[in-house]
């Protein structure tokens, strides 16, 4: 028994060439993607750190964060207090806001920034800081000092 043996089969090169060029349109895609998502990371405000001082009865936190200048100021935008879906505890969100967030991101600064707890009602409570675009902080906050 012989086989027959056929000439592979060839396809003109602008066949070739319509294959390939979608390939390296969504490389391209993907790159300039990445790039974009990148470029909003490293602008984007971060915690350097963030503890409760018991001592002051405030919300110590460092942010790292490009810029211009060194002159943004921070400020917290509180939600609203829940029970935890266990009910053991409470919690509430914290969104940390830049006064500058459209800066250009030119250099990097770190600023610590002290904010009251004075008037927080909802205590005891697991406070989750929270920046764009999702950088997350979380702490214990004790019942308020006597």
């Amino acid at each position: 028994m012989s086989a027959e043996r056929r000439p592979a089969e060839r396809r003109p090169a602008e066949h070739d060439g319509a294959r390939r060029a979608p390939l390296h349109a969504r490389s391209t895609l993907f790159c300039g993607l990445a790039l974009a998502l990148l470029a909003t990371a490293v602008r984007a405000d971060n915690f350097a750190n963030a503890y409760y001082d018991a001592r002051r009865d405030q919300v110590v936190v460092t942010m790292t964060y490009r810029g211009t200048n060194p002159g943004h100021a921070f400020s917290l935008k509180w939600g609203q207090c829940k029970e935890s879906a266990d009910g053991s505890a409470r919690e509430i969100v914290a969104e940390v806001l830049d006064s500058q967030w459209q800066d250009a991101a030119t250099q990097n600064f770190k600023k610590t920034t002290r904010f009251s707890l004075a008037d927080l009602q909802c205590r005891p409570a697991k406070l989750t800081l929270r920046t764009a675009p999702r950088f997350y902080y979380t702490l214990q906050i004790p019942a308020r000092p006597q």
